[in-house]
């Protein structure tokens, strides 16, 4: 008889916003590299900050001891910002469709977070499963490709021209 895994309690990540934030990106839930390095899109392969310095080339360095730090700083001085739908769930491995026992996070208070916040972006069809609770703040809402490295389907330039349509709609390039 086969053991069943045992699926991990694992929290997610705090908001990166700033009152400055105008379009905010929603994932699912960060997967097993961005928790350890405790860093959002912290897969080598996953398209986020690539399609970033696409959008607002040069961008800072994509190594080094404070790489993310600039990163960070970077998408919050353009006025981004970054969450996740899921404050904590259950998961082996990164994909979302082994998410169990999820815990959503406050969308409704994303007001207070984000006062500048003009619109929001679900970063794939999990978060854009949560839809309905950011479409109750009353703003222009987005499903984007995922950004994700098992979202293959899309190609790079493809996702690029879905994100940079949402991006121009807001002022962000």
């Amino acid at each position: 008889m086969k053991a069943t895994p045992v699926s991990t309690a694992l929290t997610g990540l705090a908001p990166l916003v700033s009152d400055r934030t105008r379009l905010l990106v929603l994932g699912s839930f960060p997967g097993a590299a961005s928790l350890a390095a405790q860093q959002y899109y912290g897969h080598p392969q996953n398209h986020f900050w690539k399609i970033l310095k696409a959008l607002w080339p040069p961008g800072p360095a994509d190594t080094g001891p404070d790489a993310y730090r600039a990163r960070s700083e970077w998408l919050l001085s353009k006025g981004l910002g970054l969450w996740d739908v899921y404050a904590a769930c259950e998961r082996e491995g990164s994909l979302d469709s082994a998410i169990r026992n999820a815990e959503v996070n406050d969308l409704a208070g994303l007001r207070r977070l984000c006062p500048a916040l003009e619109a929001i972006a679900h970063n794939g069809g999990e978060s854009f499963k949560h839809s309905r609770h950011t479409l109750a703040l009353g703003l222009p809402v987005y499903k984007l490709p995922s950004t994700s490295p098992a979202n293959a389907s899309w190609s790079f330039e493809r996702k690029l021209a879905a994100w940079r349509e949402v991006f121009e709609k807001h002022g962000l390039v």
